[in-house]
């Protein structure tokens, strides 16, 4: 349902673009309904500028002689010499070469607006052009002085359009301007905006149901004493013994608390994240985890578009109830934590080599990420924490991780570069790279290093939950490094 939901919605809003835009063409048609181009002047030494080959329904199986009554063109042209009368003509392509054999003429190839620039196929010959006003093959025509206009309502068959001198003499110098009006545009942009809006609104359904049934699947079942068939899940952090190293954790009291000596503290924020580094990592492997994680980047998009879809019911459920609805959180904390785990072994840390699993569960992967469940948020706050509050940690995090959309759409696990490299370079993609260098070269990934790129997501990641409206908790101004959430009072890295 959440795929399915996905593909609707993003066809249905492509389509919704694609009839807005025709929608804003049709209201920007002139006051004649035209769509007209500039004028502009075209000369040549020869006798008249024809047009390339002006086929119109023949290569779609339509006999010739069936009218097209989709569109009216209007040719309009002056000559530049006012002294010369201009005849502009449109004739089926086979007469207006028999017209022109042998006579010397210049075919259009190819018309450059900006700058303006034309470019003219010379076909030579020797014989003198008989005047174009004496010939009767002509479906439409016009000349003489001034600004000469002819409207045509094009039909199956292969055109020319024909501009001369009156006369035929050679040396042509004319102002030349084409317009197109047809009636299609309005009906199509309707049927584009109601045929998207109903894909749209089907696949907004789907990507809906289907994030609140995997999110009941992944929300807490509480614990019922003496219940030998409810097994707790493993925790998003790691655990601290008082005289101790920091060692894997194997259950937890609460889903974001922070162990110490056995016992649960809550942490800085109740966004928690961990990464523990591997021992050993592969020298060259980082080098093309960018191809293994491509079947994690193509899931993360839907599951992302699914994010923003159920982030924006979430925010009218707070703003009517006080209350993030339970499954779609747990769901978008899904999301998140499947995002950091694939960041952690790409490219936002390098910290593994272990594949990262294709779930939104919590599991004993190296890298976890959690967020403690709020029985109330603030029903003003949802309105002003994405946009308003959260500047200046959005203007903080450019500079560290380069641009908006990384701190956006974490999952690319990109260190801020962007997939194709379009948010420019970030100091978060500077040091991954400097990291996956020196292991590279050495066999090491520095451990300053690693605790100081972990501190940079740990806040990216808290920053993406208070916009992500998950928490009404503002954020710290702070770069808790270490691989594991640091413990109120204690210093240093790796507190907890």
């Amino acid at each position: 349902m959440l795929i399915l939901g996905t593909v609707l919605g993003l066809v249905g809003a492509g389509m919704l673009s694609g009839g807005t835009a025709l929608a804003i063409a049709t209201a920007a048609q002139g006051n004649d309904g035209y769509f007209t181009t500039q004028t502009e002047t075209f000369t040549v030494d020869s006798s008249a500028i024809t047009s390339p080959n002006f086929d119109v329904g023949r290569d779609f199986g339509v006999p010739t002689g069936v009218g097209f009554d989709i569109a009216t063109l209007r040719l309009q042209a002056s000559t530049v010499d006012s002294d010369q009368d201009v005849f502009i003509g449109i004739a089926p392509r086979a007469d207006v070469d028999a017209y022109l054999a042998d006579v010397h003429h210049s075919e259009l190839r190819e018309v450059q607006t900006s700058p303006f620039r034309v470019d003219y196929l010379d076909v030579p010959g020797t014989e003198t052009a008989a005047a174009p006003t004496l010939q009767a093959f002509w479906t439409e025509s016009a000349t003489g002085a001034g600004t000469q206009e002819i409207v045509w309502k094009p039909a199956a068959g292969d055109w020319s359009v024909v501009v001369m001198n009156s006369d035929g003499s050679p040396g042509v110098a004319v102002n030349l301007s084409a317009g197109v009006h047809t009636d299609l545009l309005g009906p199509i942009a309707v049927g584009l905006l109601v045929g998207g809006g109903i894909l749209f609104l089907i696949g907004v359904l789907l990507v809906v149901a289907g994030a609140i049934g995997l999110g009941r699947q992944l929300t807490p079942k509480p614990h019922v004493p003496g219940d030998a068939g409810v097994v707790p899940q493993p925790p998003a952090f790691g655990r601290v013994d008082a005289t101790g190293p920091i060692t894997p954790p194997l259950a937890a009291a609460s889903p974001a608390s922070v162990l110490i000596a056995g016992g649960p503290v809550k942490p800085v924020y109740p966004a928690v994240l961990t990464g523990h580094l591997d021992p050993v990592l592969s020298r060259g492997l980082w080098l093309i985890k960018w191809l293994l994680a491509i079947p994690h980047f193509v899931l993360l998009a839907c599951l992302w578009f699914a994010f923003l879809v159920t982030t924006v019911v979430a925010a009218f459920a707070i703003l009517f109830t006080g209350r993030y609805p339970r499954a779609i959180f747990h769901f978008n904390v899904g999301v998140l934590r499947w995002s950091w785990r694939v960041s952690f072994y790409a490219y936002s840390a390098l910290g593994t080599d272990r594949y990262p699993p294709f779930t939104l569960a919590r599991t004993d992967y190296p890298a976890d990420f959690d967020v403690e469940y709020p029985e109330h948020l603030s029903h003003g706050l949802v309105l002003v924490k994405s946009w308003l509050l959260a500047i200046p940690h959005l203007v903080l995090l450019t500079v560290l991780v380069g641009g908006m959309s990384t701190w956006a759409y974490p999952w690319r696990g990109d260190g801020g570069t962007g997939v194709g490299g379009t948010d420019g370079v970030s100091l978060l993609g500077v040091l991954v790279v400097v990291a996956g260098v020196i292991l590279l070269f050495t066999g090491r990934y520095q451990r300053p290093l690693f605790e100081f790129i972990m501190g940079v997501n740990r806040w990216v990641f808290r920053v993406v939950t208070y916009t992500a409206l998950m928490r009404d908790e503002y954020p710290p101004f702070r770069l808790d490094q270490g691989a594991t959430e640091p413990v109120p009072g204690k210093a240093g890295p790796d507190q907890a």
